[in-house]
């Protein structure tokens, strides 16, 4: 890991990004190339769609005091921008699908939710699960067009 670090560190890039309030974090997304997660290359369930190079997003960590401020949908915001300026052109996510009032306990949703990545111009592409008792999950992607971030 520490490896990986210093290797995206040459390259310019950051593991992840990291909200505020003020001087306070608040929260931070793990964001970066597909390769640089080496779980997502052995995972049954998250294996490649396709041979297309893409961006994974794979968790947000909120603070419990700045939960339901929208943290999770700026850092997602800011990823989008992030990965457009660090020449991505796919990003991918594995979020949890949660149904409509349904409460989920904060941990269960650190992969953020279908609904904040489709509210973001994220389409699902593939729906994987385990096995026949484990639920199944969605992959979700967003192609990216080339230029700035919006200001």
């Amino acid at each position: 890991m520490e490896e990986a670090t210093h290797e995206t560190n040459r390259q310019g890039r950051a593991p992840g990004l990291v909200a505020y309030d003020g001087d306070e974090a608040v929260g931070w997304i793990s964001i970066g190339p597909r390769e640089d997660y080496e779980r997502l290359a052995h995972s049954t369930v998250l294996m490649p769609i396709d041979d297309k190079p893409v961006w994974s997003i794979v968790c947000f960590v909120v603070g419990r005091q700045a939960r339901g401020r929208g943290v999770a949908r700026k850092l997602l915001e800011a990823g989008v921008d992030y990965a457009r300026e660090h020449g991505a052109r796919l990003l991918e996510a594995y979020p949890v699908e949660v149904a409509e009032g349904q409460r989920v306990p904060p941990g269960d949703v650190y992969r953020g939710t279908l609904s904040m990545f489709e509210r973001a111009g994220f389409k699902v592409v593939a729906h994987r699960q385990w096995n026949s008792t484990t639920p199944v999950r969605p992959i979700v992607r967003r192609a990216l067009r080339p230029g700035r971030a919006r200001a």
